[in-house]
């Protein structure tokens, strides 16, 4: 498949400003983010697109190679100063003809450049890429990219981390970025497949796949955890303490309250992996019975004339 252009990739002119540049890779990313499309790997593969568009137009001098020399420009083993060359010889007067097939002449006389090798030059500037001809060199060749999955505590998800993984005989010292989800990729330069001739290694994207927790679920950015109150604390009414994984908090449980009542904590759910932006942590009462004894029943027994109806009073099926 033929490389896009960058510029269709982020729907601008080849004229477009920096602002406009900008204002395009602001819209397409909001539209593409993973945190957007979760699971959705064609969005995440154009989110990719989109910002190695971004990355390249956005540099004043990275935009002008590739306005000269285009896809070319991107490759391993482009080399500016020998494009600085091309400039010249291209300044003192082409060919009438155009740009020579570099593959089949390896000299070609210009002005005052004499006998002037293009042949060496294009290996230089594309990295061995010679043109069409034959016995064309082999330049440097970047790496394949790997990809691996990572298993992460939602504490690390929460609070952000730093783990030893070991991956392939080799322990690599891994970043967790706060707000991972699953999902998620973590990229490791340089730790893909080794390159060819001089090439750069590939890089390790790692998918992230949150490890269950026994106490806490979640949905989205939300958290959510069952909290045990014994019964004088749901009657009456009671401040308890609750573990969060940023430490513990004070939570007032309402006298009244019912198994099944919901109390949220603002901010204290997963962050957003970009942004401030949090979400909300949930906290459901639980009514716990203490163990049946007679000293229970005696104490139970005398709640039995504070109901007025029957609380099954009002079930249809």
């Amino acid at each position: 498949m033929p490389e896009r252009d960058l510029y269709d990739v982020l729907g601008v002119a080849r004229t477009a400003t920096a602002d406009e540049l900008k204002k395009a890779y602001r819209r397409l990313a909001r539209k593409y983010h993973p945190d957007v499309n979760p699971g959705d790997k064609a969005a995440e593969e154009k989110f990719k697109e989109v910002t190695a568009a971004a990355e390249v137009l956005n540099d004043p001098k990275r935009r002008a190679l590739y306005d000269e020399f285009g896809a070319d420009s991107l490759r391993s083993g482009f080399d500016p100063g020998k494009a600085e060359q091309y400039r010249q010889w291209k300044r003192q007067g082409a060919p009438a003809g155009g740009m020579p097939d570099f593959g089949d002449f390896q000299e070609v006389r210009v002005g005052d450049y004499g006998n002037f090798d293009f042949g060496s030059l294009f290996e230089e500037l594309f990295g061995g890429r010679a043109g069409r001809g034959r016995g064309r060199p082999v330049g440097p060749q970047e790496g394949a990219h790997a990809e691996a999955e990572l298993t992460v505590d939602l504490r690390d998800a929460v609070l952000g981390a730093e783990r030893d993984v070991r991956l392939d005989g080799k322990t690599l010292r891994v970043k967790i970025p706060r707000g991972v989800d699953d999902g998620s990729t973590i990229r490791l330069a340089g730790q893909g497949a080794p390159g060819r001739h001089g090439g750069r290694h590939g890089d390790l994207y790692l998918r992230v796949k949150l490890r269950h927790h026994p106490w806490v679920r979640r949905e989205g950015k939300d958290l959510y955890l069952d909290l045990p109150v014994t019964v004088p604390e749901a009657a009456l009414g009671a401040e308890v303490t609750l573990p969060t994984f940023e430490g513990p908090v004070r939570l007032r449980v309402p006298a009244g309250s019912q198994t099944g009542k919901k109390l949220r904590l603002r901010g204290k759910g997963l962050p957003a992996l970009r942004g401030d932006s949090r979400g909300d942590l949930y906290v459901t009462v639980n009514i716990v019975l203490p163990e049946h004894t007679p000293a229970l029943e005696r104490a139970v027994k005398p709640l039995e004339a504070l109901y007025k109806a029957d609380p099954r009073a009002g079930i249809s099926l």
